[in-house]
């Protein structure tokens, strides 16, 4: 699926035809990739050779002939592996699940899988208008050729026949088409937008792609080549969560438990997803965009083609697979210390007790993975800290005890005020740069939104009580705290692969990178020793009755009132309040009024006993995470509101602020089996 659905093929001639029962006709050039030794896949088929022939549906060269060979393909066997691949996922027949479908062979067969496990069995899905309950396949058109219109509904028409409801949707490009370095690229993040755009529309919590085992190898290249750590080895997650940034998701009364992505072909070659379409007399197409040598991804293709050898291939599987145990390892041990040394406080900062967390005791990869999800936590960043940042990072989170303070991707590291160095607070930084605010709804918003009942919490605590039985231990982990090139070099020592496949993977790792250019990049994220100076540059207007997802962290939300009534107030409903962060001008304003003997006086639209006892509330904020709380200001810069701590300057103004974070703690859900 490297280009997974950037177009199809002009050509939509049909593929070869069995002839009689599970018979299927395989091409020459197939027949040289063998099989792997995939887990439950030991005996899927069975390979004899027919001899030279010509087929009178389609031509393979073959020397000066053309040749094919029949297969039998037992589909029972694919039908039980991807059973219990389904199942290991926490997946069950009644659930509601989509299908990324490009038209390809991969897609077609995960189209057919899925539609045959649906429907098999005692708790099978039932069936309405001769389609299959709760399955629905997702096509994409990129809209970047003239052609891919026409095409989408070809695949439309052939999925539809299976028993599986389609739907098109179309790539809006409101900036332009993607330039060629960045095709597939941008190609695949509108893909995924639109899987989530259309999955939330139809209420429905997961999504299968598929992705096999071959798109694994290429990926282990391709990361070679751009120097990645053996977490990065480790490939695709077998089953993640994906969080939309729409802000829908975050309005009050619901949450955002995010898109299950699962693949449940990992298992499977890519020689497995033309036979089990030819066994189903499935037709398919090629994606044109899939021979242009102009991506990496296809250079490595066409490469790895020309190394497959049984030994090459199951070898370079075989790594694949201790690097993914390494990952398992990895991210237990950083979800066991968030458990065990991680605060998370309601205004959207963190502490972390270095005393509980030893961080000298930790492993350097593990101790990094924990502190990087802690910081794409607070700042709501998607990426994960790097390279040389996170090396900085790592040498400042072992200093025991904490002394100085540091800045870094989008997050503010200080000693906790009063730990004396033991506690290490966390908190948002005001002065990088931060995702804008967002106005979601309206008044009437939460009547005229349906919250529907989701399994996604039962599907992923299932799936985890499966995955937790795996976690290895630390003896069976053979690459922690290695580089890309030290892992090779251990894997060729302790014999997961040969010197033959060690100088191949080498020699393809060289020739990608030539092709690699990194971009210089202005860091932004740079040590510091002082405490940063306020930024309130990022605001937004809020008009009563309305709301906004301030800085992908806090929905707050106007509740309209009849404020023409209130004759202290001192705004009406002609003027829109301001949103930003919380300023220094702001809490010393607030020390001033905590310290005034008649409040009353001083600001006559304060009544109420409870205002003054929020007043108080902050001094138990540390100073660094008050910059990154919400504030409402008139268009005087009179401050009206803290939502967070319960301040209001009058008791008609009614406003609200919840810390709703897009990505949980941890990054959600991830099987790496």
């Amino acid at each position: 699926m490297a280009g997974a659905g950037l177009g199809f093929s002009s050509s939509l001639s049909a593929q070869s035809r069995a002839t009689a029962g599970i018979m299927v006709r395989i091409p020459v050039p197939l027949l040289k990739r063998r099989k792997l030794k995939f887990a439950g896949l030991n005996e899927v088929f069975r390979i004899r050779v027919a001899g030279c022939g010509v087929s009178s549906t389609r031509l393979y060269n073959c020397g000066s002939c053309a040749a094919e060979e029949r297969v039998s393909v037992d589909m029972e066997r694919y039908k039980e592996a991807f059973g219990r691949r389904m199942a290991v996922a926490g997946l069950k027949p009644h659930h509601s699940i989509a299908v990324g479908v490009s038209g390809g062979p991969d897609s077609m067969a995960l189209c057919l899988l899925t539609a045959a496990w649906k429907t098999d069995g005692p708790y099978a899905a039932s069936q309405s208008d001769g389609y299959v309950d709760g399955l629905l396949a997702i096509i994409v058109d990129h809209r970047l050729r003239a052609e891919s219109k026409e095409e989408a509904h070809i695949v439309s028409r052939r999925v539809s026949k299976m028993g599986i409801r389609c739907e098109i949707a179309e790539c809006n490009w409101s900036d332009g088409k993607p330039k060629q370095g960045h095709l597939q690229e941008a190609a695949r993040d509108m893909r995924y937008q639109i899987f989530q755009k259309v999955c939330i529309q139809h209420q429905i919590d997961v999504l299968l792609i598929a992705h096999h085992a071959d798109d694994q190898a290429e990926l282990l290249i391709l990361r070679l080549s751009r120097g990645s750590g053996v977490l990065g080895l480790a490939g695709m997650a077998f089953a993640s969560q994906l969080f939309s940034t729409s802000t829908v998701l975050h309005n009050e009364g619901s949450n955002n438990k995010g898109l299950l992505l699962v693949r449940p072909l990992l298992h499977f070659s890519k020689e497995d997803m033309y036979k089990i379409c030819q066994a189903s007399n499935q037709d398919w197409v090629e994606d044109p965009t899939n021979r242009s040598p102009a991506y990496a991804r296809n250079r490595i293709r066409m490469s790895l083609g020309n190394l497959s050898s049984y030994t090459f291939q199951s070898e370079i599987q075989e790594l694949i697979s201790s690097c993914r145990k390494t990952r398992a390892y990895v991210d237990h041990m950083s979800n066991e210390l968030i458990d065990q040394a991680v605060n998370i406080m309601d205004q959207g900062y963190a502490v972390i007790d270095l005393m509980v967390l030893s961080p000298s005791k930790v492993p350097d990869m593990c101790l990094s993975k924990f502190i990087a999800l802690v910081l794409q936590f607070v700042s709501q960043k998607h990426r994960t800290v790097r390279g040389a940042t996170s090396k900085r990072l790592l040498d400042y989170v072992r200093t025991f005890p904490c002394k100085t303070s540091f800045t870094v991707a989008g997050c503010y590291l200080c000693p906790s005020p009063g730990s004396r160095g033991t506690k290490l607070l966390v908190c948002c930084s005001v002065n990088c740069h931060l995702p804008s605010t967002i106005e979601v709804n309206n008044s009437d918003f939460d009547r005229e939104q349906k919250q529907y009942p989701s399994m996604l919490d039962e599907i992923i605590a299932e799936g985890k009580s499966y995955v937790d039985q795996f976690v290895p231990d630390v003896v069976d982990v053979k690459f922690l705290d290695m580089t890309c090139q030290s892992v090779l070099a251990e894997a060729k020592r302790i014999g997961i692969i040969s010197e033959s496949t060690h100088n191949n993977i080498t020699l393809l790792e060289r020739n990608e990178t030539k092709y690699f250019k990194p971009e210089n990049k202005v860091h932004l994220e740079q040590e510091i020793i002082e405490n940063p100076s306020t930024s309130a540059s990022e605001s937004e207007l809020l008009h009563p009755g309305k709301a906004c997802y301030f800085m992908d962290r806090f929905m707050v939300t106007w509740n309209e009132r009849p404020l023409s009534y209130c004759s202290s107030l001192v705004i009406d409903h002609r003027t829109a309040a301001e949103v930003r962060y919380m300023a220094e001008s702001d809490w010393l304003y607030l020390a001033k009024l905590a310290r005034c003997k008649n409040l009353h006086d001083l600001v006559p639209q304060i009544t109420d006993a409870d205002t003054i006892k929020s007043l108080q509330s902050l001094k138990s904020i540390p100073v660094a995470a008050r910059r990154s709380l919400p504030v409402l200001v008139n268009h005087e810069g009179i401050l009206l509101t803290i939502p967070s701590i319960g301040f209001q300057c009058c008791p008609c103004l009614i406003v609200s602020c919840a810390f709703r974070p897009r990505l949980p703690l941890g990054g959600g859900h991830s099987s790496f089996l």
